[in-house]
């Protein structure tokens, strides 16, 4: 019997730990993708998004050589 709480254990804290490491990597990796400065390589394209959930205006730079975007926040002057 205890080896079956043991077995079940060890599988609920692997879950645990995929999530809580699941949710570092997308929050770092969205960071990496928008900002105020502009990382070398990218080009300004003519497309402009909305952030839906900050109602802010991005502009949206793109790097030919990787394929990248590159979402610049709006100066609002």
């Amino acid at each position: 019997m205890g080896w079956i709480i043991g077995f079940y254990g060890i599988q609920l804290l692997i879950l645990i730990v995929l999530i809580i490491g699941s949710w570092f990597f997308w929050d770092r990796r969205f960071k990496t993708k928008h900002g105020k400065d502009v990382p070398k390589g990218f080009q300004r394209t003519n497309e402009i998004s909305i952030d839906p959930s900050t109602n802010k205006r991005l502009i949206v730079y793109f790097n030919p050589e990787t394929g990248e975007r590159f979402y610049k926040e709006e100066n609002n002057n």
